[in-house]
């Protein structure tokens, strides 16, 4: 017995020697790093002096190894240093971007098997990042992980917004719940989604926020997921305690690694005020400076396009309903009766093309365009698009001479059905396709099942695609918009031509049945925190019957809450999703998104509450003006900011697009007024916002 308690007292004081502190720049964060008595490496975080995340363990599982790397290290150096400095994104909220953080690099080493590992933690003012590395070694060269180990214990059942942890889509609308309620509530949402792949009843994907009951805000996230698996976080649900939990392959292996290499970073940002979080560039501080050496071509833009037709269902992606036939291989087209639905035709295009002119814009998307669809809709899900073969009614030539003279440019459309290595085959000739005709930027696709079959769209190998797509689109200076891919994990720093992503419920769901009211109140705080997201804005008819009588959805969203989602939902990549006609209905409406800017050199986060309500003003680079946004859930509030972001001295005109007294997402949407008035830095505003609503503010100097 004593023996037994010397060694007790031996592992405690052994504990506290290895134990290693790092604080923040600002010192309001401290995380702890330790070995536990077998070797097993912990960390813990506090905020100012309140605990955020409890010792928790971190390490990998490998596969076909029975000494992975969990435990029986022991440390062999520890380094901690400062860095600070300031760099300029290419595009962005902000025109500077500092990245000041305090790191500590802890190299392992496991006993039994001479393998060494390196923890890297960075602490920031907003927040933790930590990764693994390993360095090239003789005893650990190649090797599968069978999972990642990463802990997050949680330090109470705190109230969470997320959506289930499936492979294979993002698409979901968000549940606000207590931690404890997850399992309870996953089966239900997954039952209004397709693909039902969620990997556990406890499963919930990145980027998580959540509340405690004392009022601190905690966000779970990866940065720079390159080469690897995305992470899910799987909750053990009695502990609260989160646990990473990669994408597998089609063989259910998580990740392929040949040292010397890197995981992603784990993110954790933490504050008590919620503009704090969304005003974090910690994201893409933890990812490499840009490695495209002229981004010149690299432009934001603000684009129109035929696609709300399509998925209204007004027009069709098909030429025609018919099976075309085929000879020697070759599809024929001429044969195949059109549909008269097609929206591509060349006819159509024009008039959007002409729409974009009159009204100040920069590009038009044009979906539908190649030859495939009907095949791929009504036969075949296994179809490959070849990108490169317009159809019948769609002259690519002459559209582009037609653009050219009215001074708009062309945004391609490549659907890749899933077929990720089909995509790689053609993306050489795709690119060069686009060039040699004036498309600057593509919007890809990638609808349904991964083919092969069994691939997961978050898996390493997929992951590895859309990196490749990125990094190939820049050595052909295309900007790439990509739907349906891997959640953004800040990699548009390094890659700035990744100029935009879908990968969540964007506005295309409100005409399958509707979002929820908050939906656009959560996503800043979840999806945006990785990066920028094509959204699609700028709805103005919400009954969507009036545009397809078959369609009987209903927009969740009053209009002023439409126009209020260019400086809430932050994107370079903008559009104005609606049909022309609804635009020149409300044209005193749609003077906003005429008006407002898609690059800023500073933005100010006024009111933020995750679920609730959203207020952002934005300073348009290279100006003077100004423009604000705000976002409201169900609940009717009244917004008060101060316009104290304005230069000091200076008047300017507002003009402000609010929701009307009686204005409901769902039952008067349409109702909203218009009024100026003259502001200076000492201006106060009160304003009413609707169930669903929001408004909108122009903020332009008086010269």
């Amino acid at each position: 017995m004593k023996n037994l308690f010397l060694l007790t007292l031996f592992c405690v004081a052994f504990n506290s020697i290895v134990a290693q502190q790092l604080k923040s720049p600002n010192q309001k964060l401290q995380m702890e790093f330790s070995l536990q008595s077998d070797g097993t490496p912990s960390y813990s975080l506090n905020y100012k002096n309140k605990v955020v995340i409890k010792p928790s363990k971190l390490g990998l599982e490998l596969k076909n190894d029975s000494k992975s790397l969990l435990n029986n290290f022991t440390i062999v150096d520890s380094k901690t240093t400062t860095f600070d400095e300031s760099w300029k994104p290419v595009w962005g909220e902000v025109a500077s971007i500092r990245n000041h953080y305090n790191e500590l690099a802890v190299t392992l080493n496991q006993k039994e098997t001479n393998r060494q590992i390196i923890i890297r933690f960075r602490l920031f003012d907003e927040g933790l990042g930590f990764r693994y590395e390993f360095p090239l070694q003789k005893n650990l060269t190649y090797f599968v992980i069978k999972e990642e180990r990463s802990q997050f214990a949680m330090n109470g059942n705190h109230t969470a917004f997320w959506i289930p942890g499936d492979y294979d889509t993002q698409e979901y609308d968000y549940t606000t719940s207590k931690l404890s309620e997850i399992r309870g509530l996953t089966q239900k949402a997954m039952t209004e989604n397709v693909s039902q792949q969620s990997f556990s009843p406890t499963g919930v994907q990145t980027a998580l926020m959540m509340k405690t009951a004392d009022g601190l805000y905690i966000n779970l996230h990866e940065a720079a997921l390159i080469n690897y698996s995305c992470m899910h976080l799987n909750l053990d649900d009695k502990n609260m305690v989160f646990e990473s939990w990669l994408t597998p392959d089609a063989k259910g292996d998580k990740g392929y690694m040949q040292a010397p290499c890197k995981t992603p970073w784990r993110t954790i940002m933490v504050s008590d005020d919620a503009r704090e979080i969304l005003a974090s560039k910690m994201t893409l501080n933890l990812n490499d400076p840009c490695k495209i050496e002229d981004t010149s071509w690299i432009k934001p833009v603000k684009y129109v396009g035929v696609w709300w037709e399509m998925i209204t269902g007004k027009s069709s992606w098909a030429y025609t309903d018919e099976y075309p036939t085929v000879e020697l291989g070759v599809t024929d087209f001429s044969k195949a009766k059109p549909n008269g639905k097609h929206g591509a035709n060349t006819a159509n295009v024009k008039k959007y093309i002409d729409f974009a002119a009159a009204n100040g814009f920069d590009a038009v998307l044009v979906e539908g365009w190649n030859e495939g669809w009907e095949d791929w809709f009504g036969h075949s899900k296994d179809y490959v698009f070849d990108f490169v073969t317009p159809y019948p009614d769609f002259d690519v030539k002459g559209i582009h001479e037609y653009a050219k003279s009215k001074g708009i440019k062309m945004i391609m459309h490549h659907e890749t059905s899933g077929s990720t290595r089909n995509y790689e085959r053609h993306m050489d000739k795709a690119y060069q396709f686009m060039k040699d005709n004036g498309y600057d930027a593509v919007k890809s696709g990638y609808v349904g099942p991964i083919l092969p079959r069994g691939e997961n769209h978050y898996n390493q190998w997929i992951v590895n695609h859309y990196q490749y797509a990125v990094e190939k689109a820049a050595d052909y200076k295309i900007m790439l918009n990509a739907h349906e891919a891997i959640r953004p994990t800040g990699i548009c720093r390094t890659y700035p031509n990744l100029i935009g992503n879908e990968s969540a419920r964007g506005t295309e769901y409100q005409a399958f049945g509707g979002s929820k009211p908050n939906h656009v109140t959560i996503l800043p705080f979840t999806r945006l925190i990785g990066g920028p997201m094509d959204y699609t804005p700028g709805i103005f008819e919400m009954n969507i019957s009036k545009i397809n009588p078959e369609n009987t959805s209903h927009l969740n969203s009053t209009l002023a809450n439409q126009l209020a989602l260019y400086l809430t939902m932050y994107s370079p990549l903008q559009m104005a999703a609606d049909l022309p006609e609804n635009y020149n209905r409300f044209a005193d409406a749609f003077q906003f998104i005429k008006d407002v800017a898609v690059d800023w050199s500073d933005s100010k986060y006024l009111e933020a509450e995750p679920g609730q309500y959203i207020t952002v003003a934005r300073k348009a680079k290279g100006t003077n003006n100004w423009f604000v946004g705000n976002v409201n859930g169900e609940t009717v509030r009244t917004s008060t900011i101060q316009f104290d972001f304005l230069e000091k001295g200076k008047k300017y005109e507002a003009t402000i697009y609010a929701d009307a007294k009686d204005a409901h997402y769902k039952t008067n949407p349409q109702a909203y007024t218009i009024r100026k008035m003259k502001v200076t830095s000492k201006t106060a505003l009160s304003q009413f916002t609707a169930s669903g609503g929001g408004y909108a503010i122009s903020i332009i100097e008086i010269k």
